[in-house]
């Protein structure tokens, strides 16, 4: 990522689940809480992995693959457009909205239960969604930013 390129995108869902194991729904907005997450979310907690966002360019990549997905179906809490996720190290700082994360994870192991790999035989979460622990509180609402402030350490350089 040089002179800036690709380092902001924007929020095109916020989604939340009650339970875990479910597809999360769209509620347009949300509050990103420091040390918890999306405040009310199931997935929400004292972890590693507060806050999951996944490219809207990743979902189409299965949509042309015949599924009818959308934001939240891959148990996202966040799903974004026009920023690489997948190119951006543990350690990355992220303005989401107006709270702070710090990238945590790069995928994930998906789960045997998982519906859309047992549709599709394939899941894209596992590589191309992201983790974030949330540093500084924030409302974050659909049609907001996610920026890149800092870029992480890559994990061979840690």
């Amino acid at each position: 990522m040089r002179n800036n390129e690709g380092t902001r995108g924007r929020i095109i869902a916020v989604c939340l689940s009650k339970n875990k194991g479910e597809r999360k729904e769209n509620i347009g907005k949300g509050r990103l809480v420091a040390g918890h997450g999306l405040e009310g979310d199931a997935h929400a907690g004292n972890w590693h992995r507060q806050v999951s966002l996944l490219a809207l360019e990743s979902i189409e990549k299965m949509r042309a693959r015949g599924l009818e997905v959308g934001p939240g179906d891959f148990a996202e809490n966040i799903t974004t457009q026009g920023l690489n996720l997948t190119r951006l190290p543990v350690g990355t700082l992220l303005r989401i909205g107006t709270a702070l994360g710090e990238v945590t994870q790069i995928g994930k192991a998906c789960h045997t239960a998982c519906a859309i790999r047992r549709q599709a035989g394939d899941c894209i979460m596992p590589r191309e969604g992201i983790f974030v622990r949330i540093i500084e509180s924030g409302a974050v609402e659909v049609g907001d930013t996610v920026e890149v402030v800092a870029i992480g350490c890559p994990p061979e350089r840690r």
